[in-house]
């Protein structure tokens, strides 16, 4: 169990994402909740998980599923109750489990008071909370879009003037340059602290500081400012695990959001590896070979090793299953997802996993009309529009729409996966007669008790989170193979990340050594079998 005392216990912990809309419903109206997240505690408990981050459970109209909130001091009503929300965290804690909140701090949604307040004339004081340019009908400020289709901006009649926005119109970016605005978000923190929440998810956090005039969404000249003065004014020495999403994090700026005197987040999440396979549009494919993400991997490894901290992760709400996306997820779908587990979880950070991640849960295609997620939606339509047939279209979407991830949890093979007695938000995917929990705690063999094993390993061996990385035989196509030294012992791992076999000699060193996890079995000699993966330690010497 982890200390959540101890000063960078977070460096020690596993942390399973919940996204609460498709985890588990309690009361039959087809929507996860709260209770249904609390019902599943003794499952989490079993994989080994020390903190659950949960996406936005706050009061929303949920134009954009939670991400656009009118009331941060709330609960939806369709998660629960505040009195659910304190029995989560009370329950959860006595169990080891800390609660991660997941804050929008970029911008609000359009229902939210203060934007409702700030269209009721330029002198009203919640005007400047958003950022707003004069103008007339038609004629936008300039000609950025907007990062789920359309302009950036929405005309408001009374006004005469438009609002940025840089997700849906029912978004509107918050003004950080009006210190009002940010203390009105720093008491909204503190109150969470005050209800004993272990840490926040901070969401596209490196977009708050803007300049839209010079068309600067990200990473803007007072970003740093702005950070420190959030660290200092709420959870600064309060020892709160912190990630901040920052889709255009480089590994300077890493750095500095995580550094180990805590000024900022405790780490990042970054995207690097998770951009490789697509273009600057994520709907154009682009072919991805297996040393490129390695030489990524590796750089980020080193590149925060003793001064910074990574995130590690496969999956999220917004990204593709990987299992579907650089696993296999036929008939190899159980040793492809393991290799993936073993390849992540060997590395230097703190593991995130994603709901049904553990189970190998897939994409699913679906047909337009299944679709739930507004960006999904809206780049089908455009890409009809710009001249792709529904079927190219859709066949584009597939690939990356971030239906593929909020997919309702797949805990039975019965009615509705088991994930709802009523009519479930989104389709539950056909797959869950095969893949879903109650099937894998039963099999010893499968993905769930892989995913606990290396949950465990990470817990008795130091060398996990305090090793540092070498990559190994950096141009190999199939293997990714890497040594980790480190508190006294050395940890090789080696991962045949394909559908066949991979020659690979091990380092004379651990010739002789039994695996401390093998995915398949008795390893062959010299010859990795399809998705095979093996982890082996030693003592340093």
């Amino acid at each position: 169990m982890i200390d959540f005392s101890k000063k960078d216990w977070w460096k020690e912990a596993v942390i399973y994402q919940i996204y609460p809309k498709s985890f588990q419903d309690s009361n039959g109206d087809g929507i996860g909740d709260l209770p249904g997240i609390l019902s599943r505690l003794d499952y989490l408990q079993k994989l080994g998980v020390n903190a659950l981050w949960i996406s936005p459970v706050f009061a929303s109209p949920q134009v954009d599923n939670g991400y656009d909130v009118s009331d941060y001091r709330a609960i939806d009503p369709m998660f629960g109750t505040m009195e659910d929300m304190r029995t989560l965290i009370r329950e959860a804690g006595a169990r080891g489990i800390g609660i991660l909140l997941d804050l929008v701090l970029n911008h609000t949604s359009d229902q939210h008071r203060w934007f409702l307040e700030a269209c009721k004339g330029r002198d009203n004081p919640c005007h400047d909370y958003y950022i707003w340019r004069d103008g007339q009908p038609g004629v936008l400020p300039n000609e950025m879009r907007a990062a789920f289709g359309g302009p950036a901006w929405t005309y408001v009649p009374q006004l005469g003037q438009y609002y940025f926005h840089q997700f849906a119109p029912q978004q509107p970016d918050l003004n950080w340059e009006n210190p009002a605005v940010r203390q009105e978000l720093y008491a909204m923190i503190r109150a969470w602290m005050a209800e004993g929440v272990k840490g926040f998810r901070l969401d596209v956090i490196d977009q708050i500081a803007k300049d839209p005039d010079r068309q600067i969404t990200a990473n803007g000249p007072r970003l740093m400012e702005f950070l420190h003065e959030l660290n200092r004014e709420t959870w600064g020495g309060a020892n709160l695990v912190t990630v901040g999403e920052a889709w255009g994090a480089d590994i300077p700026r890493a750095r500095q959001y995580s550094a180990p005197d805590g000024s900022v987040f405790s780490m990042v999440f970054q995207f690097e590896q998770m951009c490789l396979d697509h273009e600057a549009d994520k709907w154009v494919p682009k072919a991805m070979a297996l040393p490129e993400l390695k030489a990524s991997i590796a750089r980020w490894q080193q590149g925060l090793h003793g001064c910074g901290w990574n995130s590690l992760f496969w999956d999220n709400h917004d990204l593709p299953r990987i299992v579907s996306r650089w696993g296999d997820d036929g008939q190899a779908r159980v040793d492809s997802a393991k290799a993936l587990a073993v390849a992540l979880h060997g590395l230097q950070g703190t593991p995130y996993i994603y709901q049904g991640e553990e189970l190998g849960m897939t994409n699913a295609p679906y047909p337009v009309e299944d679709l739930r997620d507004v960006e999904s939606i809206n780049a089908y339509h455009e890409l009809v529009d710009g001249g792709k047939s529904p079927e190219e279209a859709l066949a584009l979407i597939h690939r990356m729409m971030r239906d593929n991830a909020r997919t309702p949890m797949q805990w039975t093979a019965g009615e509705n996966a088991g994930f709802t007695t009523g009519t479930p938000w989104m389709r539950v995917n056909p797959n869950h007669t095969v893949i879903n929990a109650e099937a894998a705690l039963a099999d010893p063999d499968s993905v769930f008790h892989t995913y606990r094993k290396l949950i465990a390993l990470r817990k008795a061996y130091p060398v996990f989170v305090e090793g540092d990385f070498t990559l190994l035989c950096p141009e190999d196509p199939q293997v990714f193979a890497y040594l980790r030294r480190g508190a006294g012992q050395e940890l090789l791992a080696t991962v045949n990340l394909s559908g066949k076999p991979a020659a690979f000699a091990l380092p004379e060193a651990f010739r002789g050594c039994q695996p401390l996890l093998a995915t398949q079995g008795t390893p062959d000699s010299g010859v990795l079998r399809p998705w095979e993966a093996l982890l082996y330690l030693r003592d340093a010497i």
